[in-house]
């Protein structure tokens, strides 16, 4: 399936800045993006349609400039609503500004779900909490590819309402001013200024990449992400909190985390996985002291103690190692980072350890001897 690309413009009462925004693609020698979306207000909305559509300002800018018109159609023109799904008219209110903050979002996350589209958001138009908005989602949402750009427009032809983009012959419009000085849209300069975006998208999780999700929602979870790793351990109960999330481990997984902390703390040096068929009696009998003190109140045949009889092998090393890596990077994504079992060294001498500093574990109930 082909790539489609899409401009995603957030105007208020000036439409033209998709017009511009296309000029300026155009002028730069760039491909037009094969469809134009627009968010805005109830009242913005005929704004929009009476002018690219009705007036027919997109076809004449493509037909002046002999380019084939990105698809643009009334369906394409989205109103920003209020949380009971009324139109938004206008921001007036702190209701009225969270619905537009978690409608922008919305919009910006669905574009950005679908693999096969590339987004070029312009916030070029509309109120300034609009396009603050609009780049903030696409900083959460936006992938390596999406884009992140404002039309910089000569001050006479700026916010005219005549004007839509310069023309490739004289035109004649008057200024939007007392002095109406007559004006050719032929010389009026028209510049994209790429905006650059950090790209939080990574510390997000999976449900809020996938469902919807408001704007506090989506900004808490890359604040969370993005603060300082700090992993609460309670054995007894079989709490491991990491980032303020609990993760399930496993009480043989638990254990294997606390062996590995408990060698850190002590000084002693990280280990390495045992050899094939050499099993190591020593790291079976500090991981066993761990597993119970957690597992051990259960009694009778334990499969874990029964498997460790002979010393730690190469399998069971690599399978711990594994499962706990697996489920820290399943809930807490790019945040699961320092909280990994990570290789150090090269073979055949490496060795596994957790990057965590001493400051940033709490273990609430001591057990590690």
């Amino acid at each position: 399936m082909d790539t489609q690309s899409i401009l995603l413009a957030v105007t208020g009462l000036t439409p033209q800045v998709v017009t511009e925004t296309l000029y300026a693609l155009n002028d730069q020698g760039e491909q037009l993006p094969s469809a134009v979306h627009i968010l805005t207000t109830a009242e913005g909305i005929q704004h929009a349609r009476l002018t690219l559509i009705n007036d027919g300002w997109l076809a004449r800018f493509c037909r002046d400039y002999h380019l084939k018109q990105p698809e643009f159609t009334v369906a394409s023109i989205h109103v920003l609503r209020q949380a009971n799904g009324e139109p938004l008219a206008d921001i007036r209110t702190q209701a009225d500004n969270r619905a537009m903050a978690d409608a922008i979002t919305e919009w910006i996350r669905t574009f950005t779900a679908d693999p096969h589209t590339d987004l070029h958001v312009s916030i070029a138009g509309g109120r300034k909490t609009m396009g603050f908005y609009a780049g903030y989602a696409l900083s959460l949402y936006g992938r390596a590819r999406d884009r992140l750009s404002h039309v910089l427009v000569s001050p006479d032809y700026e916010s005219h309402p005549q004007f839509y983009y310069p023309t490739p012959y004289s035109h004649v419009i008057y200024g939007n001013d007392p002095s109406r000085k007559p004006l050719d849209t032929q010389n009026a300069e028209v510049m994209l200024a790429d905006i650059a975006f950090v790209r939080l998208r990574h510390g997000l999780d999976q449900a809020l990449l996938e469902g919807k999700a408001s704007f506090s929602q989506s900004v808490a979870a890359a604040q969370q992400a993005l603060g300082p790793p700090h992993l609460i351990i309670n054995p007894k109960p079989r709490q491991f909190i990491a980032h303020g999330k609990p993760v399930k481990l496993s009480p043989a997984d638990l254990a294997f985390y606390l062996w590995l902390l408990d060698r850190q703390q002590t000084g002693l040096p990280a280990p390495s996985c045992p050899s094939d068929g050499a099993p190591d009696e020593m790291y079976a009998s500090q991981f066993l002291q761990n597993y119970r003190r957690i597992n051990g109140e259960l009694g009778g045949a334990d499969r874990t103690i029964d498997t460790l009889k002979d010393g730690m092998s190469k399998t069971f090393f690599e399978q711990r190692k594994s499962r706990i890596n697996k489920m820290l990077t399943q809930t807490l994504a790019y945040a699961a980072q320092p909280y990994l079992i990570a290789p150090e060294g090269k073979r055949p001498r490496t060795q596994y350890r957790i990057t965590l500093e001493h400051n940033q574990i709490e273990i609430q109930q001591e057990i590690i001897g």
